[in-house]
């Protein structure tokens, strides 16, 4: 049986103001902007990828109940694989995208992390080559 994940639910306070900081500063596609019965379904990914994070937004409907205990900025850091992370880094920063890690030299890589504006963690990673 083959599995493809293909969308992560990502909690945010407003649903607006994460679409345009997702899509405007870090460079994300908007994938799906649907309404129905009022609800707002709304992903966005990196371009030329299949995988989604849906926006949900604190208090949206849900019918199941699941998400009531759901906060922004609980989960760990989503890892983003980058070809240069210093000048991914420097061009994020210019277009105003908030640090909590400067670049940094570890065995396996140079990384960075960086929050959105309700404090959900992306730690971008140059992966060094490994040898055996």
């Amino acid at each position: 049986m083959e599995v493809k994940i293909q969308t992560i639910p990502l909690v945010v306070r407003d649903k607006a103001k994460a679409l345009e900081f997702y899509t405007e500063k870090i460079g994300f596609d908007k994938k799906t902007d649907a309404t129905n019965n009022g609800y707002r379904y709304v992903t966005v990914g990196p371009k030329g990828q299949d995988l989604e994070l849906l926006l949900w937004e604190v208090g949206s409907f849900d019918a199941g109940g699941q998400s009531k205990n759901w906060k922004p900025a609980s989960a760990p850091p989503v890892l983003m694989k980058v070809e240069d992370c210093r000048a991914m880094f420097a061009e994020l920063k210019s277009k105003g995208v908030v640090f909590t890690q400067e670049p940094e030299e570890n065995p396996w890589s140079t990384s960075a992390t960086f929050s959105d504006p309700d404090g959900n963690l992306f730690s971008i990673h140059q992966f060094r080559q490994w040898s055996a």
